[in-house]
């Protein structure tokens, strides 16, 4: 189903934007349910249900934020070994250095 503005592809995710729920076409009207609903509890259940719809972006939402955190991290902790790792041979490299300097001037 590709029409848009479905509950699965609704054309907004803010849900002050969607449209409110119509009643349901299977029952015939004047029927005694419009007696027990009154306009407060058809408000809550279309909010209920526009969370609930929500919910779920919301929490991949979320678990994307927190991967991209531990990505960055990820990389921050590889940059980190990479630039201890180039150090340490620099370091030896300065000491062959020395060591050949010194024997070039001891001759």
């Amino acid at each position: 189903m590709n029409t848009a503005g479905t509950i699965d592809r609704p054309l907004t995710h803010d849900p002050m934007k969607q449209a409110p729920m119509k009643p349901s076409t299977n029952e015939p009207t004047g029927s005694a349910t419009q007696d027990f609903t009154t306009s407060g509890a058809t408000e809550a259940r279309q909010n209920r249900n526009r969370e609930m719809q929500l919910m779920q972006e919301a929490l991949a939402r979320a678990h994307m934020h927190e991967r991209l955190h531990e990505a960055v991290r990820e990389r921050r902790a590889v940059r980190l070994a990479t630039a201890r790792r180039m150090q340490r041979r620099a370091e030896r490299a300065s000491l062959r250095a020395r060591r050949a300097l010194a024997m070039a001037v001891m001759q």
